[in-house]
C-alpha cells in the first residue's frame, strides 16, 4: 500500500504544478495588461506604468511564475490590491464558509444517492425504480442556481423556516453560532447536492445491478440470505468502487457550483471572493483562489482513489502491475 500512496502523492504534486502553470499562463501571460485593466482605459500612462512596476508585471513571465511559486511554498499569497489586505487572510476567512458548505453538500448528495440508488436497485424494473430514475433525470437537468432561487422562495419567503441569505458566523460572540450557521448553509447545500446526488444515484443503481449479477450474490441467495441482506452486506461494498470514483470527480463540479450559489445566497465564501476578485480585476486574488480550488478538487480525487484501493485491493494490484 505504501508504494501506491507514494505514487499517488507524486502524481498529485505533478498535477498541482501543471495546474499552477495553466493558471499563471491564463491570467498573466496571455495578451493584456492587468494594470491597464485595473485602472481603466482612461488612466494616465504614468499611473499605469507605476502600477505595473508595483505589481511586478514588468519582470519576465518566468521570473514572476517562479516568484509566485516561491511565495506559495512560504505561505505568502501576496496582497490584494483591491482590498489592501493579505490574500491569505482573505482566503482563510472565506474557507470557514466554503469548506463546511462543500462538506455538507457532499454528505447530503451521498446520502441522497445511496438512498435513491438502493431503493431503485431493490425494485429493478418496477414502478419505484422507474419513478426514482425519472426524478433523478429531472434533478440532473435542473441548474443549481435556479433550484437555489426556488428554495429561497419556498423555505425562506413563504414558509420562513430558513434564512434567505447571509452568514451569521460560527462564533456566538458575533451574533452567530453553530446552529444559526448551519441553518444558513442548509439551503445552499441542498441546492448544490441535488444535482450531484441525482447523478450519483444513477451510478449507485447501475453499480448495484451489475454486482447483483455476480456469482457470489447468487451463492449468498442460495444459502438462504434475503435479498435485503445480500444487498446491504455483500453488494453495496463491491459497488462502492465506481461510486467513490465518480463522487471524487463530482467534488470539482461542486466547488465550481459554489461560485454561483454563494452569490445567490450572499455567502462570504471562497466562490464569492473569486467573483468579487474578477469584478474588481484583482489578479492576485483570482490567481490564488483558482489554484486553491483546483488543489482541493485534486486532493479529494486522490483521497477517492486511495479509498477505492482500500475497498478493492485488486484495483491497487492492477495499478501496481
Amino acid at each position: 500500500m505504501l508504494p501506491f500512496l507514494l505514487r499517488r502523492l507524486l502524481w498529485l504534486l505533478a498535477l498541482l504544478a501543471a495546474a499552477s502553470a495553466a493558471v499563471f499562463v491564463a491570467l498573466d501571460v496571455l495578451p493584456g495588461n492587468a494594470a491597464q485593466v485595473f485602472m481603466g482605459p482612461d488612466a494616465a500612462p504614468e499611473a499605469v506604468r507605476a502600477l505595473t512596476r508595483q505589481l511586478g508585471l514588468d519582470l519576465p513571465a518566468w521570473q514572476r511564475y517562479l516568484g509566485w511559486l516561491r511565495d506559495l511554498l512560504r505561505g505568502d499569497m501576496g496582497t490584494s490590491y483591491a482590498y489592501g489586505t493579505p490574500v491569505a487572510a482573505l482566503v482563510a476567512e472565506r474557507l470557514a464558509v466554503t469548506v463546511p458548505l462543500a462538506l455538507l453538500a457532499m454528505a447530503l448528495s451521498v446520502v441522497l444517492a445511496l438512498g435513491a440508488g438502493l431503493y431503485a436497485a431493490s425494485r429493478h424494473g418496477r414502478a419505484g425504480d422507474l419513478g426514482t430514475m425519472a426524478l433523478a433525470q429531472i434533478g440532473i437537468a435542473v441548474p443549481n442556481f435556479w433550484l437555489a432561487i426556488l428554495l429561497v422562495l419556498l423555505f425562506a419567503v413563504r414558509l420562513r423556516w430558513l434564512p434567505s441569505g447571509g452568514f451569521p458566523g460560527w462564533h456566538a460572540d458575533d451574533g452567530g453560532g453553530a446552529g444559526p450557521a448551519l441553518r444558513a448553509l442548509l439551503l445552499p447545500a441542498v441546492a448544490l447536492a441535488a444535482v450531484q446526488g441525482a447523478i450519483l444515484s444513477r451510478i449507485v443503481r447501475g453499480a448495484l445491478l451489475d454486482v447483483l449479477q455476480e456469482d457470489f450474490v447468487r451463492t449468498a441467495r442460495a444459502k438462504g440470505l434475503s435479498r435485503r441482506a445480500v444487498l446491504w452486506r455483500h453488494a453495496l461494498r463491491n459497488a462502492m468502487v465506481p461510486v467513490a470514483t465518480v463522487g471524487g470527480l463530482q467534488f470539482a463540479n461542486l466547488l465550481a457550483g459554489t461560485i454561483v450559489v454563494e452569490n445567490v445566497f450572499s455567502l462570504p465564501g471562497l466562490g464569492r471572493l473569486v467573483f468579487q476578485g474578477i469584478a474588481n480585476r484583482d489578479l492576485t486574488v483570482v490567481r490564488n483562489c483558482v489554484l486553491l480550488l483546483a488543489a482541493m478538487a485534486m486532493l479529494v480525487n486522490t483521497l477517492a482513489d486511495v479509498a477505492c484501493a482500500a475497498i478493492d485491493p485488486r484495483r491497487r494490484e492492477a495499478r501496481a502491475a
